[in-house]
């Protein structure tokens, strides 16, 4: 039984490794000939937009799924006339544009920033004004890893976006002052059977996601049953197959839902050791109709993420239930590379061993002095 895979990544890399256990085969199509699953699977490198190759990579497949939500929707929605794609394309419609996105929020009444649509640079002092400043100027489609967003503080910052202004439909959204961010996993599989991972706090530095700890610290059932609340209505609104992960910041005890993606996710990556089934085999049962595994966690994890180098192997898997991910890609600055997974019983414990870690991770881009390293117990 073969599974076809829309890009060729680091994601779909960790789709094919949770698969083959399960006696899955994979065929992957990327643009890119140095696509890293090369070297695990069969890779079509072809064009989104080549309609011939599509319709070879479909032959023979189960079904089709994607590793990341820039795929185009129309790729998706041709392959659809060949085979079942999961998830929906519908979805990948709703995330790649940032209006859609919050519209949709809004109308399943999850809370969201307040937000309005900058069609050009005349838009700029009517929707500063309706929104207020600070303010966080955002490209509506692609911006990955804090790309394609400005935060606006002053009016000279106002003025310089109006004079500078992108070639492209944008929103600007209130800017939220939280206490921290934090995201869930969920699954639904073709039988309409739900899952849900416990909330990860994540940290950020330079619009990349670092650092990861999950479950996250101080986590309330409160908290929980409301990112579970969310992730379920959208879900159910798109007819959801396959894991979903909403982003989201914490305020005041409450959430803000700040974007999702239709697929898995960089912040589920603990979920290897760090869950009974990870987020990469519970996709993958979701889209093949089988039943869903337990997402209960085993300990406390950190994932570390390896932004254009890494560490010596053998300093790191010294450390006791450390775990090494590196996805063969070439090393290039602000390229993510590979990361680390470590496990423990205890935060104490989890704290204990971040601490053991080499120097190559006590630089301040590894967010270790944040706030679930520094204050858990």
């Amino acid at each position: 039984m073969t599974i076809g895979i829309l890009g060729g990544g680091q994601l779909g890399y960790m789709l094919a490794l949770a698969g083959y256990p399960l006696g899955l085969h994979f065929r992957f199509l990327d643009p890119s000939p140095q696509a890293p699953v090369g070297r695990i699977a069969h890779r079509v490198t072809a064009e989104y937009s080549d309609h011939d190759a599509l319709e070879k990579f479909a032959h023979g497949l189960e079904l089709v799924t994607y590793e990341f939500e820039n795929v185009p929707v129309e790729a998706a929605r041709f392959l659809a006339k060949h085979v079942p794609v999961y998830p929906p394309p519908e979805a990948l419609e709703a995330a790649q544009d940032r209006l859609n996105e919050k519209t949709l929020f809004k109308k399943l009444g999850i809370a969201t920033t307040s937000f309005v649509e900058v069609n050009g640079a005349s838009d700029v002092d009517a929707a500063a004004k309706k929104i207020g400043l600070p303010a966080v100027l955002k490209t509506r489609r692609m911006g990955y890893d804090g790309k394609g967003q400005w935060v606006l503080r002053t009016r000279e910052d106002v003025e310089f976006v109006k004079r500078e202004f992108p070639t492209t439909p944008l929103l600007l959204e209130n800017f939220v002052a939280f206490q921290r961010e934090l995201s869930v996993l969920a699954a639904r599989s073709r039988s309409d059977e739900t899952a849900f991972y416990p909330l990860v706090e994540n940290h950020h530095r330079g619009g990349i996601l670092r650092l990861s700890v999950a479950p996250a610290p101080d986590l309330s059932a409160k908290l929980q049953r409301a990112a579970e609340s969310a992730a379920r209505r959208l879900m159910e609104e798109l007819n959801y197959v396959g894991v979903l992960a909403i982003e989201f910041f914490e305020c005041n005890g409450e959430l803000v839902a700040n974007e999702m993606a239709p697929r898995v996710h960089n912040s589920g990556h603990w979920s290897i050791e760090g869950a009974v089934t990870s987020q990469f085999e519970n996709h993958l049962r979701a889209v093949m109709g089988l039943p869903l595994g337990s997402t209960a966690t085993l300990g406390v994890s950190a994932m570390l993420n390896l932004i254009g180098e890494v560490p010596e192997p053998g300093e790191m898997l010294a450390i006791p239930d450390a775990h090494l991910h590196l996805y063969g890609k070439s090393l290039r600055p602000g390229r993510k590379v590979g990361h680390v997974t470590l496990r423990a019983a205890s935060f104490e414990e989890l704290k204990h061993r971040l601490a053991q870690l080499p120097g190559f991770f006590q630089r301040p881009e590894f967010c270790l002095a944040a706030r679930p390293i520094a204050t858990a117990g």
